[in-house]
Parts: C-alpha cells; structure tokens; sequence
C-alpha cells in the first residue's frame, strides 16, 4: 500500500467528539470540513472547523445519518477522508463502504470487519471459531418471546436481553426470573427496533459481580496489530458509562498478557486495521469473555491517551494514509503506561429526577484547569443543549502518577464545573468518586445502585463532598501503608504478589 497524505477530513458527527478531531487535524495542518443540523449551526464543532455545510434538520436520519448528504459534501468541499466519530454512522458499514466507492478514504476499519462485529450474534460466531471465550449465549439472535424464554430457562436464570444489532446500553435488560421475562423481552425489542431498526435479541448468562474491562486496539493495514493497558468501565447507569479509568485495579500482570492477547487475536481473525475495542465482561475470579467489538474510536479513549502520551486520532489518520505502525515508532515493546487516569462524563440530566435530560441554553459554562486535568466538550456559554442528541456537556480527565491522585485530581477538577442554564449531574460524580467502594477499586457495574442503597442521603454542599472524599481516601491509605510494608522493599520495587500497577497505586510519599 503506498502512502498518501490526505488533504483535508470531513468529520460526519457532532459534539466533543468532532471538535477533538478537528484539533488533532490543527494539530497536523490538516484542514477540517464540518457538518451541521438546524439546531446545531452555532455549535463548537461548526465554528471549530476550517469550513462548514448544513446537512438538514434535527432529526439524525435526515441530517447526521443520511449518507448521500454527508458524501456530498465532502465531494463538494474538496474533501479526500471522512472520519466517522463515535456514534451516528461509525460503525456503519454501508456508510464505509459508500465512502470508499465515492473514492474517498474512510478513517476507519475496513467495511468487511465493521460487517463482522457489527451483530453482537455474528461477532460472537466468529470470536467462538477463533478461541475467544464468549459469555454463555445464544449463537443467533431471537425475535419470538417463547423461544427467547425456553433458552433462558435452559441457562438459567438470571439473564441479559441484548439488541443484536447496536450497543450503548440500548436494547438492554437483566431478567432475573421468568415471570419478569416477558415485559423484559417487549421492552427489550421495542428499545432494539427504535434505536436500530431491528427488533432481534439475543440471550446471554448473566455473570454475578461483573467487571466491564475493555482492551484498545490498533491495527495497520500491513498485519501488525498492538494492544494498550486495559480500560475499566464498570461505573455504569442503565449500561451506560459515567466514570473510565486506565488501567484497571482488579487487573494483575498475567490477566493483563493474556487479555491483550485475546484482544489482538480477535482484531486480525477480521484483518481489522485502524483503532478498535474489544470489551470484556470479567467475573469476581477473574475468569473474562468476550461481550463485542466497538469498530471506532470510544468515548474513554482519552484515558489511554493521558497514560501513553499517544495521540489515538492522529494514528487514525496516519494508519489511513497508509502509514505501518513500526513507520509510527509504535510496537508492542514501545507502547507504555505512565500512571492513572480516570474519566467522567458530565452530561445535562437531574439526578434528583431519575436522571431526566435536562436540555437548556448554556448562559455560563466554566471548565477546570490546573495541571494533569484534560476537557473534551462540545459546548460553549451560548450553546442550547437540545433533547435530539446525546445530553452529554462535556468529558473531564485527570491524570495522576498512582490512582488516589488521579481520584484527588478529578474531583479537585469537577469542583470547579460551573455549568448555569441546564441542571447536570457533577455534583453525582463526584459523589460517586468518594464512594468507599470505588476508592477501594472493589466495585463491579452493579456500583451504582450499591451506591444508591448504602450512601448518605442526596448531598449539594461542596464541604460535605470534600470531607466525604477524605474520608474515604485516609481510610484506604491506612490500608495500603500496612499492605505497603509486606509488599514493598525499601527500593521501591514490588514483591510478592504485587504488580507493577498495583505498587503505582501507593501514595508517592511511601518510597
């Protein structure tokens, strides 16, 4: 494949994630091309942006996921690449595969693996025949409640319902009981047909305590394939993620090697090339299985680049003009992780009202600053906030060289947050973040609802925050000094069982 540098991208999306490209390609002299809706033209991506052409209405089929429109202006722009974002066509085939018979790079996997792990039940046919250890489940996706319920009774009880055909937590429902089954399975395929028009479920066993742990890959087009430090996602609502932090606590040093492993051969059993995830679920033993493939660049994917120093956008772009990674200085043995980082998405919802989006004009919008701290947003004082998108406002990461700074950090970070105009859930993630089992690190996707059950009553003053954290930090430092003294020589270097992560965990004024 020779080399060809590309000239100018289209971004086909919206929000934080196309105002991050849009700075990787200023990074790289590379002139962007902007897409907009109706209730979008004056938004930060839109302004961000070398040029810009609306697209239509508010409504995504008409504007953000109508591929005729998209490909058309990136012919008329001059445009020579599409990057697809997350979300919306990312990881649409067809939408691949039209970009490349209009003669235009596509910044992303190849059309035939986007086909491939596009269906949870296909992408799970193809792990099983390659050795990926998949979740107990069905092997093909079910449209009728009575054999969807005669395989649950043949597993077992308690089950997940999963849409076949799409992710981010759509379509989805925990069954614990058959007489629950049938308005699980209604809900469940209503969900599946309105966010992907397709009603079809699949079934899978549902693992007790799960951890959600996914491994970043990357891939070339000439067979080289590396994979990061894991990510852990398990702070869920509704399946969907709030808190990401890299790497993961409940993760040793051989779980780490073999999970990488897992992830690389599932990315070359579909000759993948680009950036992709494979996500695991993980039970309490540390036994892991493969959940599906995110054929795009994830939402957390700025935890791994706030412990490489890698700029995951670029190597799209890179990998796109036909660059190999070793071209990159990138291998397996180059690749390293530096500390801890740790993610909340602040998204425009009331906690106090079971989440209820709360969209709005944005009068004022403070974001943190200091060091260590990054902030991916879409918005700007003057933004609407509408109810046809995402409500996310804007993504906070904080970097620390062991896991308690990096949580001091993101909480230090999110307390100077001011959002007015629209009600946010801040003040939640920061709740979340002094919760005891999260400090500790033994937390599973069931967390918050433990949160829910065993935490203080709803708290707004900023002191009782702060004094929660600190609690919870000296509680878990206490135990860590103890531990520290058994596992830790005087060197500073890790014996016992302990993993070079684990000892990052420990306060810098131990060694």
């Amino acid at each position: 494949m020779t080399p060809k540098p590309i000239k100018k991208i289209l971004v086909a999306n919206r929000g934080e994630i196309a105002t991050r490209i849009m700075r990787t390609c200023r990074d790289l002299g590379i002139p962007s091309v902007a897409v907009y809706s109706d209730p979008d033209r004056k938004a930060l991506h839109v302004r961000y942006a070398t040029e810009a052409y609306h697209i239509g209405p508010a409504l995504a089929k008409d504007s953000y996921l109508n591929i005729d429109k998209i490909i058309d202006v990136a012919k008329r722009s001059g445009a020579d690449a599409i990057h697809p974002g997350y979300g919306f066509l990312s990881e649409n085939a067809e939408f691949a595969q039209a970009v490349l018979d209009a003669g235009l790079i596509f910044i992303g996997p190849k059309p035939f693996s986007m086909s491939a792990m596009g269906s949870k039940t296909r992408a799970r046919q193809v792990m099983k025949q390659a050795g990926v250890p998949v979740v107990p489940g069905l092997q093909e996706a079910v449209r009728d409640e009575a054999s969807a319920l005669q395989y649950a009774n043949e597993i077992g009880f308690p089950v997940m319902l999963k849409a076949a055909a799409g992710g981010g937590g759509k379509g989805m429902r925990k069954v614990d009981c058959a007489k629950d089954f049938s308005s699980a399975f209604l809900a469940a395929r209503s969900e599946a047909q309105n966010s992907f028009s397709d009603s079809a479920i699949y079934i899978e066993k549902f693992l007790d305590k799960p951890r959600h742990i996914e491994v970043q890959i990357f891939a070339d087009s000439y067979g080289h394939v590396v994979s990061f430090a894991e990510r852990e996602c398990s702070v869920q609502r509704r399946h969907q993620k709030l808190i990401e932090e890299s790497p993961s606590v409940f993760v040793d040093e051989a779980m780490r090697q073999k999970m990488g492993e897992v992830a690389r051969l599932a990315a070359r059993t579909v000759d993948y090339v680009g950036a992709g995830t494979i996500e695991f679920l993980v039970d309490a033993h540390r036994n892991f299985y493969f959940m599906e493939m995110n054929t795009r660049l994830q939402v957390e994917h700025a935890v791994t680049e706030m412990i490489t120093g890698l700029d995951l956008v670029e190597m799209q772009i890179k990998v796109a003009e036909g660059k190999s990674l070793e071209e990159l200085g990138i291998t397996s043995e180059t690749i390293s992780a530096n500390g801890w980082a740790i993610e909340a998405r602040i998204c425009a919802e009331d906690p106090r009202q079971n989440f209820l989006p709360t969209p709005g004009l944005i009068r004022h919008f403070r974001q943190p600053t200091g060091p260590f701290v990054r902030t991916d947003t879409g918005v700007y004082a003057g933004t609407e906030v509408t109810a046809d998108y995402d409500p996310m406002i804007a993504k906070v990461i904080a970097w620390g060289p062991n896991r308690l700074t990096a949580i001091r950090r993101l909480d230090r970070a999110l307390s100077e947050v001011t959002v007015k105009g629209c009600t946010t859930n801040t003040m939640f993630l920061r709740q979340l973040l002094n919760f005891a089992k999260f400090v500790q690190g033994e937390y599973d996707t069931g967390m918050i609802e433990q949160y829910h059950q065993e935490s203080p009553p709803w708290i707004e003053e900023e002191h009782k925050i702060v004094a929660l954290l600190g609690a919870a930090l000296s509680s878990f430092e206490s135990e860590q000094r103890l531990q520290a003294k058994v596992n830790v020589n005087l060197n500073g270097n890790a014996t016992g069982s302990m993993s070079k992560w684990q000892t990052a965990m420990l306060p810098e004024a131990r060694f």
